[in-house]
């Protein structure tokens, strides 16, 4: 398998992985799409397999990523993924080796990725980046993880901004937190406001549409975070069924306080 550098050149043609093919899926390919081609000036680079399916990684100098993070002169890895018939081929190491020479090339000082306490959906396998080298650099309520891979001995360590550490929000309802990052968002974020619509659900829907914004956040995980109350409720991108039931799992145990 050869691996393809996506550009501005390439781009319009290209086919991104992560987003969805088919006309249904043209909203969300659009959106990532504009967003790569925005952060492509900040020195993001998105590297894939040349195949349809979910082989690529991507990843930006840290001072630029969107996430609360304190990691200067660090290559920050915002996905690595490989799924389906291309996992346990080697092709994860293969991306990441890409993504260690580029960034060694550039001066840069390591690697540092957001993870978790366990193996979720949408963050990089812990079990993973501890088998590669990479070593716990911080970590955020609820469960997670900022994992750092050094290039040199005696460097600072990354580490997640105050802002992530304060205590508990004040809003109430739900609020959902997400940026265009993930092409997911664009389609799950408006299925959410219209299911509040239908349901006369009071929700706050936030986007980051900037790196200062994002890197001032609150919420380690800014592709997309929703709270209830000013509690985490989950970083998962919800469809429908799973937002209704966090909906009403919530107005249940309200019912009962």
């Amino acid at each position: 398998m050869d691996i393809v550098e996506v550009d501005l050149k390439n781009i319009d043609k290209e086919h991104i992985c992560c987003a969805l093919s088919d006309k249904k899926g043209e909203s969300q390919v659009s959106s990532k799409k504009e967003w790569l081609k925005e952060r492509f000036n900040d020195g993001l680079v998105f590297k894939k397999g040349n195949v349809r399916g979910k082989v690529f990684i991507e990843y930006m100098p840290a001072e630029n990523a969107w996430c609360p993070i304190i990691a200067d002169d660090y290559m920050f890895i915002n996905c690595l993924w490989v799924s389906g018939k291309y996992k346990g081929q080697g092709i994860s190491d293969r991306l990441l080796e890409e993504c260690i020479i580029d960034s060694k090339e550039k001066c840069k000082k390591g690697l540092v990725i957001l993870s978790s306490d366990k193996k979720r959906p949408y963050l990089s396998d812990p079990k993973y980046l501890e088998y590669k080298g990479f070593k716990l650099a911080d970590t955020s309520e609820p469960y997670y993880k900022l994992y750092y891979f050094p290039f040199e001995n005696n460097i600072i360590i990354p580490e997640f901004k105050n802002t992530v550490k304060k205590d508990k929000d004040n809003e109430l309802g739900f609020t959902l937190y997400y940026s265009n990052q993930c092409p997911f968002t664009s389609k799950y974020v408006k299925m959410a406001e219209n299911f509040a619509i239908d349901r006369n659900v009071d929700l706050h829907i936030v986007r980051y549409e900037n790196k200062e914004q994002a890197q001032s956040s609150s919420k380690p995980f800014t592709t997309y975070s929703l709270y209830h109350d000013g509690e985490f409720v989950t970083h998962e991108i919800l469809n429908e069924k799973k937002f209704e039931d966090i909906f009403i799992l919530k107005k249940f145990i309200k019912n009962r306080v």
